[in-house]
């Protein structure tokens, strides 16, 4: 008799609705739309008139294999600052809304990411209560035209509206753009970690409270 192998059956409460959210956002400084899959293959189409921040949320898609669309139109005239803050508001967003009420999901991430002599850790929680506890030493105001004081405001930004506890330590580095890109690497790493499904628990809320 032959025995041929079975693939495993799909326990049906790991079949899910794609884990995607558009969300735009439109005040008196920006007009800001995103669209997220964190279920994605990092595909990545961003213009958000600040090539810098583009540059980095490249790495997020890259590097966490989120499909990312964004796109931003901000009051340049003035600075970057509104449109730097606006895209991440409205990427936290997408993504607490795509995570919906994050069954299933690992919830905890860490990575450490090296680029040449700059290394940078990140460790996060989509725990449902917002913290940034913020460790980066950038030691030149601006890479290009970009303001190196807008890499702390973006995090701050993400962290408040996905909820999310987010710690960011520098363990060494002396390149302001090597600072910057390791830390994004790790912080699309260590999203990549948390918000993938836990099989062990797929149909629970990784809580011991009962919910995020």
């Amino acid at each position: 008799m032959q025995i041929r192998d079975r693939a495993p059956s799909v326990p049906s409460d790991l079949v899910a609705a794609p884990r995607t959210a558009t969300v735009s956002r439109t005040t008196g400084e920006t007009d800001v739309h995103v669209t997220v899959n964190i279920d994605g293959t990092g595909q990545c189409h961003v213009a958000t008139g600040v090539p810098f921040l583009d540059h980095m949320l490249h790495q997020i898609a890259a590097h966490g294999l989120f499909d990312l669309e964004i796109r931003a139109q901000g009051d340049y005239e003035i600075d970057d600052h509104h449109t730097n803050e606006d895209v991440g508001i409205t990427l936290g967003m997408a993504l607490k809304q795509a995570l919906g009420d994050r069954k299933g999901i690992v919830r905890f991430g860490h990575f450490v990411a090296p680029l040449d002599e700059a290394l940078v850790q990140v460790s996060l929680d989509f725990s449902g209560r917002p913290h940034l506890s913020y460790g980066l030493d950038i030691p030149t105001e601006r890479v290009g035209t970009y303001d190196t004081q807008l890499v702390r405001e973006f995090f701050v930004a993400v962290v408040n509206h996905a909820q999310m506890t987010l710690h960011i330590r520098q363990l060494d580095g002396i390149n302001s753009h090597h600072i910057i890109e390791a830390t994004f690497k790790a912080f699309a790493r260590a999203m990549r970690m948390a918000t993938e499904v836990d099989p062990r628990r797929a149909s629970q809320i990784p809580s011991s409270k009962g919910v995020l």
